[in-house]
């Protein structure tokens, strides 16, 4: 399977042992399995220079800035920081932002407000967010519409909620972004959500090196197993797995607007 575009990874906290502790040999082992694009999302900003410095070079690489909701960072960056850092050429998203309830105690109001810096920085600065959303179901979806989330539009990432929330965030222009979750036996409500999300609202990643999908499961993610992903909404969709790269890959295109397909 060829043209697949992973819409979610972290390649700066990739385990390089298996490629010789080499960065390029990694990003060519990936061509090599058909994955032609990555969009490598930045967690907190104390990392993004390095992450930044990381893959300027692969024009087969796209990046973001963000402070994910769990993130203890010693700085909390202001909108028109994020907006600022966001210039960079190759930056084509704000986030990961979001909230996570599921990993965090106590009184979450910083998580909350942080979500919202995120969503005034795409707003100023014109770019998708990248959300992800745990256990924070009525709050993600409140803070979104309050701060006019739907002006710039983005992804739900990595999406493991109901329907019933996919839909509303369908209906502020969002995308809907399938991890290795869906390939879980687990996952049957998220496979049922699969089946619903139009074809042109749809995105595919690995949120490597996490979640690694089966039949690697348990061990590290990278982003040449985004194919499992295409392949079990192939099944779930009843189409070819060649469709499902083929659409997600137009849809990233279409949402992210990524410098390597400017000219195309």
């Amino acid at each position: 399977m060829n043209g697949l575009v992973d819409s979610h990874c972290h390649l700066d906290r990739l385990d390089l042992a298996p490629f010789d502790n080499s960065f390029d040999r990694l990003i060519q082992h990936t061509l090599e399995s058909g994955v032609e694009h990555m969009l490598c999302v930045c967690i907190d900003t104390e990392s993004y220079p390095k992450m930044v410095s990381l893959v300027e070079s692969y024009p087969q690489v796209s990046i973001s800035v963000g402070v994910h909701p769990n993130d203890k960072e010693r700085h909390e960056p202001e909108p028109e920081e994020l907006a600022t850092l966001a210039k960079h050429a190759k930056n084509v998203a704000i986030g990961e932002t979001g909230l996570d309830y599921f990993r965090s105690e106590g009184d979450l109001e910083w998580q909350q407000q942080r979500f919202r810096r995120h969503i005034q920085a795409a707003r100023i600065c014109n770019k998708p967010l990248i959300i992800h959303t745990r256990a924070a179901r009525e709050d993600t979806i409140r803070i979104m519409q309050e701060e006019g989330a739907d002006r710039v539009g983005g992804v739900m990432h990595c999406y493991t909620e109901d329907w019933d929330m996919a839909s509303k965030a369908l209906d502020m222009g969002f995308y809907i972004s399938f991890s290795g979750i869906i390939t879980f036996n687990s996952a049957d409500e998220l496979r049922e959500v699969a089946k619903k999300v139009p074809e042109n609202r749809m995105l595919i990643e690995t949120d490597a090196p996490y979640l690694a999908p089966v039949p690697k499961r348990g061990k590290p993610n990278y982003p040449a197993y985004v194919s499992h992903v295409a392949q079990r909404i192939a099944e779930v969709r009843g189409v070819s797995p060649e469709a499902i790269g083929d659409i997600t890959r137009d849809n990233f295109i279409r949402l992210f607007k990524p410098l390597a397909y400017s000219s195309d």
